[in-house]
């Protein structure tokens, strides 16, 4: 775990460092909304491109009708924890030493009390806009990594002045960009890229306040494909009925201990999760090359093993981590919840010799498409719906999605300091999204943070059912008629 920041300086948890939050129009006038504010929110998230936010003012003298906002407005400011001093510590917007946020649209504009009005900015990185505005029409060959960093840099295109944290793909093709948006081009490359040093499939393509990401789940949750990701930052979560007497320093405390918390989704929508292929999926590619068909399928429970999950430690307790569905049956017969590839059915095309190569869709042989998006598509779906856990703590500046976590939580009876700690429920996650919260009095965070694995398996041992075999009895409904009529007396 990196060394903790929050209480050096700070006279309490929750307290900031923010100077002026400076609304810039296109002339270069500048006004402080900073006395006016009543909330600043900051959005990033493992599943966008860009960094939103929103700040909602007061306003008793007319400043945006005196400043003539009309969208191409700017908004600068530097927020950050006391004790952070390193850059990436920072959340800088400033002009000087950062990039400010775009305006983009003013809405909620109401009557807040006599002579007041009361509104809400709304704010986005300018790649954000640059997005908008501009399209790829290009063709990029080798490193499929390399190809981001163009889209990122090019003056044409995104031309952004972030600094872009990428994890090198292990695999390279020749990829035609049919006039795009860059963000929808970017994912469309990050959707067939291929980890160089672990056995993933598919980038997630981000946005922070620090910089751009393009890597794999599996890079946030190991590195080099194999040793442990260090802990970022650990919360735990005790009753209100837990004391614990060994407190040195309470400000650190206090930043550590999570305020409010519940799960999104802790029990797995084995339904949704079915349908969308998560368990089983058979995948059906057509090459246009020599008109063959490939079929693969995908078990979840078969292939969990081949990959990285959060609770990956890189010791002998990594054989305990199991599937968060991990023992699951269909209780008519003996089969698993995986073993019905035909749950979802995807058909796709693919050729080989497209760029004068034997390669498909990824780069690799042709042959392989059908398995890799298999498993793409239920990597992600573990991710995107698997345990999510939602966490409010106070405000820490140097966090950001994609940084590995610890969640200590006390079962709900937990009444003495020797009781063992939540190992299904507890454990490690990856945070996915944030949303900073700024008022004039605190700085808190929200987190939502993802897992797809346990420690402690939610199903032990091997559930005891007993099959119905006996079928059930057909019969014909106008023969039950019939049967009716004869017993029956017809008076006129």
């Amino acid at each position: 775990m990196v060394k903790f920041l929050g209480s050096s300086g700070a006279d309490k948890a929750g307290d900031y460092n923010l100077g002026n939050i400076d609304l810039i129009n296109h002339r270069g006038d500048i006004i402080d909304l900073k006395y006016i504010m009543i909330e600043l929110n900051i959005y990033e998230s493992i599943y966008k491109n860009a960094v939103t936010g929103s700040l909602v003012i007061t306003d008793a003298k007319n400043t945006i009708g005196r400043l003539e906002v009309q969208g191409l407005e700017r908004i600068a400011f530097k927020l950050s924890s006391p004790g952070t001093n390193k850059p990436f510590d920072v959340l800088d917007a400033s002009v000087e030493t950062g990039e400010p946020f775009h305006v983009y649209k003013i809405t909620d504009r109401k009557q807040g009390g006599p002579g007041t009005l009361v509104y809400t900015v709304h704010f986005a990185s300018r790649e954000f806009m640059r997005n908008l505005r501009t399209k790829v029409s290009q063709a990029y060959n080798g490193k499929l990594n390399k190809a981001v960093e163009s889209i990122l840099q090019d003056k044409d295109y995104l031309d952004t002045r972030k600094i872009l944290k990428y994890e090198s793909t292990g695999n390279s093709d020749k990829i035609v960009i049919p006039n795009l948006r860059p963000f929808d081009a970017i994912q469309m490359i990050a959707d067939k890229a291929l980890p160089d040093k672990s056995k993933g499939v598919g980038y997630f393509f981000y946005q922070t306040t620090k910089c751009f990401h393009f890597r794999s789940w599996e890079s946030m949750v190991a590195k080099q494909g194999s040793a442990k990701r260090p802990i970022k930052q650990t919360f735990y979560y005790m009753p209100l009925k837990f004391k614990d007497d060994t407190i040195d320093n309470k400000i650190e405390h206090d930043f550590k201990s999570v305020q409010s918390y519940r799960f999104l989704n802790n029990f797995h929508d084995v339904a949704a999760n079915t349908a969308l292929g998560t368990y089983g999926h058979r995948v059906i590619s057509y090459n246009l090359y020599n008109k063959s068909v490939i079929e693969s399928d995908y078990n979840y429970h078969n292939s969990f093993d081949s990959s990285l999950h959060t609770d990956h430690q890189n010791n002998y307790r990594d054989g305990e981590k199991t599937a968060i569905a991990s023992s699951p049956v269909d209780y008519d017969n003996q089969k698993g919840i995986s073993d019905y590839p035909e749950s979802r059915t995807s058909l796709q095309t693919t050729t080989q010799f497209l760029h004068n190569t034997a390669a498909g869709g990824y780069g690799l042989d042709v042959f392989q498409d059908s398995a890799l998006k298999g498993q793409r598509i239920s990597q992600f779906n573990q991710v995107m719906h698997g345990t999510t856990l939602k966490l409010v703590v106070k405000g820490q500046s140097y966090l950001e999605p994609g940084d590995l976590i610890e969640f200590k939580i006390k079962p709900v009876d937990a009444d003495k300091n020797d009781i063992e700690e939540d190992n299904r429920f507890g454990g490690q996650y990856v945070i996915t999204k944030i949303r900073h919260q700024i008022t004039d009095e605190i700085y808190t965070m929200v987190l939502e943070c993802a897992k797809d694995s346990v420690v402690d398996p939610m199903v032990a041992g091997n559930p005891q059912y007993k099959a119905a075999y006996e079928r059930g009895s057909i019969e014909e409904i106008h023969g039950e008629d019939l049967s009716s009529a004869h017993g029956t007396a017809f008076h006129r």
